[in-house]
């Protein structure tokens, strides 16, 4: 069975994951920010095929998360190195290690704890803020079209928005 694509899905989440959707590729980048360079150690630490791996490397170098270089070596030996746009995918790593240390692991049994080297504190967990720095619950937010929405784009916005309640759970909790 082939994997649905979201390129003519006028979303940024879709876009995405057009990407970066696949369970590999997030954990390649996970192992650039982790120092890995090499095609044979991605392949060695992930236990990967090496054609997926090549696939996936492809990929990323396409949609410039990742820069090949040349290492330098005899023959050709090239190694992976984050750019600028792979490094901003840093808070979303952060966030899905965050969750699942929260739901899937549970506190006290982290496989991995990321600190701050200047502090050795371990980084807080990220929340969504105000323009003051106050978290923010999901109710207190408001989506509306952006200057890159199409027609479908905002017609969905505004069936949605009608029965707001259900509305992307924006709508604040009966208590």
């Amino acid at each position: 069975m082939s994997r649905k694509r979201f390129r003519q899905m006028n979303c940024s989440v879709a876009q995405a994951l057009e990407i970066l959707g696949d369970w590999w590729t997030l954990l390649i980048v996970r192992d650039a920010f982790l120092g890995v360079k090499r095609f044979g150690d991605f392949q060695t630490n992930l236990g990967i095929a090496k054609n997926v791996l090549a696939d996936r490397l492809a990929r990323l170098v396409d949609h410039g998360v990742l820069a090949k270089h040349d290492a330098g070596m005899h023959g050709h030996r090239y190694e992976y190195h984050l750019t600028e746009k792979g490094s901003d995918l840093l808070p979303v790593l952060t966030a899905l290690r965050d969750w699942a240390d929260r739901w899937v692991y549970g506190q006290g049994n982290e496989p991995i704890v990321v600190k701050e080297r200047a502090t050795g504190r371990r980084l807080p967990r990220l929340y969504v803020r105000d323009h003051r720095g106050r978290p923010l619950e999901r109710w207190q937010l408001v989506v509306e079209p952006g200057p890159g929405a199409t027609a479908q784009t905002r017609a969905m916005l505004e069936r949605l928005q009608k029965n707001r309640r259900v509305a992307l759970g924006l709508s604040r909790p009966d208590r």
